[in-house]
């Protein structure tokens, strides 16, 4: 933090430094893994467009760097990031802002306002529940479930046909997407929506009975059929039994033939009877 800072009052181009992501949120447990998320916001954007040279001449030099503006698929939005891993393992996800800074409500720390509020930072009031898992709507509800139990087909046509890299795809995409919602809300029924279980849920763990996280654990797989088809039907029992919570929760319907409609699918393309 002192380099960053040091960097940042010794250039009149760089007009503050936001830090946001995982530091900036007191509720996220810290760990020497944490990325710095951090933010110089400047007056001239064209001496820090593409220019590792630069960087590295401040920072020194990485064991990588990514720069996502100048990669295919970048979005042309005027600002620029370099993504570094440093020797000592120190992860700096370096971004130029040239725009004023808009608040929208993520954890976001000031670290230095050279403009005292009157430049790129307007009064930040960052909201703790940005990341908190959100009630679902009836309709999130029937399309997450209906969606998890219709992917479930190509899964099962996927390993007859075994085509592997097509299984993993809409099992750990598609339906582990919608498992993974169920899950949110499930613990936002049982402990109250005012936390967050992280990016893709890695703190299910912490929030989840043990029970359960055993069997979310067992909905990954190996790569021969008979592994995939065990986590296939893990993963159907873990979400019916947390889509039944949820529904009673909310008064929402469940719809019962759905499930019991595709599970009937998969056991003939298990058993070869189509």
């Amino acid at each position: 933090m002192d380099l960053i800072l040091s960097v940042a009052n010794a250039d009149e181009r760089i007009r503050g430094v936001l830090l946001a992501g995982s530091r900036a949120d007191s509720s996220i447990p810290k760990d020497i893994y944490q990325d710095y998320d951090i933010g110089f916001a400047v007056t001239d954007m064209k001496p820090f467009y593409n220019n590792p040279e630069w960087v590295e001449e401040q920072f020194g030099k990485t064991l990588i760097t990514q720069m996502p503006e100048a990669m295919r698929g970048a979005e042309d939005d005027g600002n620029f990031i370099y993504l570094m891993i440093f020797p000592d393992g120190v992860r700096i996800d370096l971004s130029f802002i040239y725009d004023k800074y808009i608040d929208d409500g993520e954890p976001v720390t000031v670290l230095l306002d050279k403009d005292k509020g009157n430049g790129f930072f307007p009064p930040i009031t960052p909201d703790k529940a940005f990341w908190h898992i959100k009630p679902p709507t009836s309709l999130d509800y029937y399309s997450c479930c209906n969606n998890f139990w219709w992917c479930l087909n190509n899964v099962a046509k996927g390993i007859a046909r075994d085509e592997l890299s097509y299984v993993m795809s809409m099992l750990n995409n598609c339906n582990r997407s919608e498992l993974h919602d169920m899950i949110n809300w499930y613990i936002g029924t049982s402990k109250g929506f005012g936390l967050s279980t992280g990016k893709d849920g890695r703190f299910f763990r912490k929030h989840l009975p043990l029970d359960l996280y055993a069997l979310y654990t067992t909905t990954y797989s190996g790569s021969n059929h008979k592994d995939i088809w065990a986590a296939v039907y893990a993963m159907c029992d873990l979400f019916g039994t947390l889509a039944l919570f949820v529904a009673a929760h909310f008064g929402f319907e469940y719809r019962q033939s759905e499930e019991d409609g595709i599970r009937k699918y998969l056991k003939m393309v298990k058993d070869n009877e189509l």
